[in-house]
């Protein structure tokens, strides 16, 4: 890794007025959670169908299996990893506004992180798609499929985004406005895809944000809105920048 371009990234962000931090799947990659697409990916395994809104609702028996499945006897299991330890560090420090994740798999707060705007929602939470009852997860037994509102007897489904739902409109607005008040913006993990979530690092970067990319890879970000692009995994190039960060 370059030291210079390290040095010019923790001096952009120590120097920052109002720094934000845009995270998607590649973060918790190094936590053991899979991404939706590419190699390896939750997608070669599994049928998105699983996660389309009007299949679950036709289907919640076939669904519901499968989602607890993935994302509650395996996603459960993940720890945060060093990039959202340093995440967290920068906010507790005064270095970091806020976190817009794509992630749905609260690592971030877990990591100690306080202010996550989650644009794809949040699966530590499940929701009656009737009532609107919201719940816990982890104190719902999930044994019994599929999960039923003990309010209304509504279907209950994960609190985030299936395909057909709209972005939740709070998340939405508060990331646009996170953006635009950014002098700095903080791109991980992220290959620039998924729409409207990588409208937020292109709102910061419309407004005068400086970006620094964390990726191992090129993506749509990198020749377009990038500034300054630190090649390489999110966990292993935030422990490069800790020490460069909260330098005295």
């Amino acid at each position: 890794m370059d030291k210079t371009k390290l040095e010019e990234a923790a001096s952009l962000i120590k120097e920052a007025k109002n720094c934000m931090a845009f995270t998607g799947a590649g973060v918790s990659v190094e936590s053991g959670i899979p991404p939706f697409r590419g190699e390896n990916s939750l997608w070669e395994r599994y049928d998105p169908v699983i996660l389309d809104l009007k299949y679950f609702q036709q289907y919640p028996e076939e669904s519901w299996p499968v989602i607890r499945e993935i994302f509650y006897d395996f996603y459960g299991k993940a720890q945060p990893n060093k990039a959202h330890q340093v995440l967290a560090r920068m906010e507790q420090e005064g270095l970091l506004t806020c976190v817009v994740t794509q992630n749905i798999d609260n690592l971030h707060q877990v990591a100690g992180s306080k202010v996550v705007h989650e644009f794809h929602g949040n699966l530590h939470y499940l929701v009656c798609m009737d009532c609107g009852f919201r719940q816990s997860a982890p104190e719902v037994d999930l044994s019994v499929l599929p999960l039923l509102c003990k309010h209304c007897r509504g279907l209950v489904k994960p609190d985030f985004i299936f395909f057909g739902e709209q972005i939740p409109e709070k998340a939405y607005a508060d990331s646009l406005t996170a953006a635009r008040k950014a002098d700095v913006c903080l791109v991980m993990g992220s290959t620039g895809e998924v729409m409207p979530a990588a409208m937020i690092p292109r709102e910061a970067h419309r407004h005068g944000a400086a970006m620094i990319e964390i990726n191992p890879e090129l993506s749509h970000f990198t020749g377009d809105i990038t500034h300054i692009h630190l090649r390489g995994k999110a966990g292993e190039l935030m422990s490069l920048l800790e020490p460069l960060i909260f330098a005295e």
